[in-house]
């Protein structure tokens, strides 16, 4: 029996299991993801349909600044597996998960003045990508009272990957999710090597139809991977790596946004602006100018060890200068970076930050450290 034989026979044994959960895939167009939609949809296209008695939701999340040819790969990829399902009258449905408005990059970044995100203050995998994705999730456990979430992930992928894979094992097949009550956890690839997922998706055509050479070739043109599913914040140094990954076309938490590099290589010349805009990004985040001294409550930072202070959100000049040169760059792009209701939640922040800058208020001074 291969490798796959005994993941299908696991998946088979799960979804006849005497209870009707749903099923929830966690998807992010990548190969893992990928490879478990493709077993999981196969799977219900051998059964009969009478047994087909669980919904399983494929369930995406769209940060709302992925990396173009990315996110068009993510809709592209969902949308194929809808149709197939439709046509084989399958009980699968896609969704993709986004951020409230009110806690989108840009409202946080240029209305809050949140200083771009680095690997000490990673505020926006919580807002952005826990957020929507565990409130879907929850949203089916108040409905079925317990859902069943199957993820791709690997312990060949990471040394961290396979800690944390090991301090959630209970030696069973499903492991409860350690943020999500009702929410059990399934990952039916676990012990795949990298060398089984390519060889398979190579091979083995998607049972929704089409072909996973789109996929494939978005990992050559990038020289990396993807960021992750995330559900929980201990699964959130996984978002934003040292590591080529491709993910947000923001995101200022690596150094150097490889992945985007190697698309420019590829021949996307015409991602050079956003590359150049989140260089830049990264490049203001502690200039003292660009930096308030309060903090959005009101009070001030200081380290014990030194006094010295620990600087506050933009300024609202700075954050009037990012969103100009964000409007510029949409000129640039001839397109839509920054929606219209982004905008406007972030007039009212302003308002409200200058409102309470005309206030007198008690200076409030907490230490760290």
């Amino acid at each position: 029996m291969t490798p796959f034989d005994s993941i299908r026979a696991e998946l088979l044994d799960e979804y006849q299991q005497n209870h009707n959960a749903p099923w929830v895939v966690g998807y992010s167009g990548g190969k893992d993801s990928t490879l478990v939609a493709h077993l999981v949809v196969d799977m219900l296209m051998h059964m009969a349909p009478s047994d087909r008695t669980r919904p399983v939701h494929i369930v995406a999340n769209d940060t709302l600044v992925e990396s173009p040819p990315v996110a068009q790969h993510m809709r592209d990829s969902l949308a194929e597996i809808e149709y197939g399902a439709r046509a084989f009258d399958l009980p699968v449905v896609t969704a993709i998960t986004r951020p409230e408005p009110n806690q989108s990059f840009w409202v946080n970044l240029i209305g809050r003045g949140y200083p771009s995100p680095n690997r000490s203050f990673r505020w926006c995998t919580d807002r952005m990508k826990i957020q929507p994705t565990t409130g879907y999730i929850k949203s089916r456990v108040a409905d079925a009272g317990q859902v069943i979430l199957l993820l791709g992930v690997r312990r060949a992928e990471s040394s961290a990957r396979a800690a944390s894979i090991k301090r959630h094992d209970t030696g069973h097949r499903l492991n409860p999710h350690g943020d999500m009550p009702g929410c059990m956890v399934f990952k039916p690839i676990v012990d795949l090597e990298i060398d089984d997922v390519w060889e398979f998706l190579a091979l083995n055509e998607p049972p929704w139809g089409g072909s996973h050479l789109k996929m494939i070739n978005l990992y050559r043109e990038a020289k990396g991977g993807e960021c992750p599913v995330v559900t929980s914040k201990e699964d959130a140094p996984s978002c934003g790596t040292t590591s080529s990954r491709f993910g947000c076309w923001t995101c200022t938490v690596v150094t150097k946004d490889r992945s985007l590099e190697g698309f420019l290589d590829s021949g996307y010349t015409e991602y050079g602006p956003l590359l150049d805009f989140r260089d830049w990004l990264v490049s203001i985040r502690n200039a003292p100018e660009r930096r308030q001294a309060r903090r959005r409550n009101g009070g001030y930072i200081v380290w014990k060890n030194n006094g010295n202070l620990i600087p506050g959100p933009f300024t609202l000049l700075a954050r009037r200068e990012i969103l100009d040169k964000l409007r510029e760059l949409e000129k640039q792009m001839g397109q839509s970076l920054i929606t219209d209701e982004e905008v406007d939640l972030i007039s009212r922040i302003w308002s409200d930050d200058l409102a309470k800058m005309a206030q007198v208020r008690p200076v409030r001074v907490r230490e760290l450290g």
